[in-house]
């Protein structure tokens, strides 16, 4: 089938790949134009730039596709069907009924769970055990286009947004072909509505999002802290500097922390420095154990750099006061 992809980030880059490297034809690869980045604002090409122009690739970076006869250029590539994955925009009605089959999409969550722009980062900080994606065919609203297929995997303890990503997006690829092998076959899309009744959403996060709430359970800062990595990031400041945490796990080890002692201290101090493995600190449950963060100036480490390198000690106290990200 002749198929025109639109996709931005490194997360759209398995299923480019799978295309280019299958008998389909990818006629045309659409992604947000080049932006500059970093302190040198250098120009930086999107991740799907670099990995359609390694296959020889037609690339297309309009600023806008909405309301600029855009529609008439794919048009002339005559698609069979468009596959959309992460594009960064909302793709207008015009390019979604020019396609025969119309425009198919793979969606980072079992739908019609966490609708929206961040479903991985979402699923993680509300704790759910399993994800999956969704290739489902494209309509006007968010996404709430009907169902073609759905694979699911589980959430595991150490599991941050980065690895599920990663695993999200190759699961992805192999759904979208076989769902492009059953379409060809057949010569019809099969799909189901979904249940709004049974929707949630997954609004596009902030960085204030990432600030810790110190009096929440144990469970529940972990998560966050899995799900806001790689951003915004789950942060709170010491001495009034921006600490990142990247990795905890709940820690309940009496032989290596005084309870009696620690249980007393106050949400968001640090209660214990356990050798070889990091430091802790009070919840609104219970303690935790941070095993990876990123201190000021540094690069991210693992917990127990922050004890051999004297970065903490007991009694420090973490605060997650919003007045700080004024000055961030």
């Amino acid at each position: 089938m002749n198929i025109i992809y639109m996709g931005t980030p490194g997360f759209a880059v398995p299923a480019l790949k799978r295309l280019a490297g299958s008998r389909h034809q990818v006629s045309a690869v659409v992604c947000q134009p080049d932006r500059p980045v970093g302190r040198g604002q250098k120009m930086h090409m999107p991740a799907v730039k670099e990995e359609a122009l390694a296959h020889n690739l037609i690339v297309l970076q309009p600023e806008k596709i909405k309301n600029c006869a855009f529609d008439q250029v794919l048009k002339t590539y005559n698609p069979d069907i468009i596959v959309v994955v992460a594009y960064g925009k909302i793709i207008p009605p015009e390019i979604l009924k020019l396609p025969k089959y119309g425009c198919l999409n793979i969606h980072a969550s079992l739908l019609p769970k966490y609708r929206g722009a961040a479903p991985i980062q979402w699923a993680i900080i509300r704790g759910e055990t399993k994800t999956g994606v969704t290739i489902m065919q494209l309509d006007e609203g968010l996404d709430t286009g009907p169902i073609i297929a759905t694979e699911e995997i589980e959430i595991l303890t150490d599991d941050d947004t980065l690895s599920v990503s990663n695993m999200l997006s190759v699961l992805g690829a192999e759904l979208l072909m076989k769902v492009l092998d059953a379409i060809e076959t057949t010569g019809e899309v099969i799909a189901e509505p979904q249940d709004d009744s049974r929707s949630t959403l997954a609004p596009l996060l902030q960085k204030k999002d990432g600030l810790l709430d110190w009096t929440e359970s144990t469970e529940s800062l972990i998560c966050r802290i899995h799900g806001l990595h790689p951003w915004p990031g789950a942060f709170s400041f010491l001495s009034g500097k921006p600490w990142k945490f990247l990795k905890a796990e709940p820690f309940d080890d009496s032989t290596k922390l005084n309870f009696r002692t620690a249980d007393k201290m106050e949400r968001g101090a640090v209660t214990g420095l356990i050798k070889g493995l990091g430091f802790t600190v009070r919840t609104g449950s219970g303690h935790l154990l941070v095993t990876s963060f990123q201190a000021p100036g540094k690069k991210a480490m693992d917990g127990a750099d922050a004890v051999n390198g004297n970065l903490v000690k007991v009694g420090d106290l973490f605060i997650s006061d919003p007045a700080f990200l004024e000055g961030e």
